[in-house]
């Protein structure tokens, strides 16, 4: 037997999600949809690809005046 096992236990933070859920059982679906406007996006790899390849070096001293 674990010595730390405690099945009954559920920690506030825990307590205070479930009955949020409980109260608003819509939240879980708004989330859903906000994750999907800002990160489940299809990527375009050649265009990634070309972004890429497109980059311009930076270089080593950025503060660093050129044609002087």
């Amino acid at each position: 037997m674990n010595l730390f096992y405690r099945p009954q236990y559920k920690s506030e933070i825990t307590q205070f999600i479930t009955e949020l859920k409980a109260k608003n059982p819509a939240m879980e679906e708004g989330q859903r949809q906000g994750r999907s406007l800002l990160w489940d996006k299809a990527v375009d790899r050649d265009a990634m690809s070309e972004f890429r390849a497109a980059r311009v070096a930076q270089q080593p001293y950025v503060y660093q005046i050129t044609g002087e």
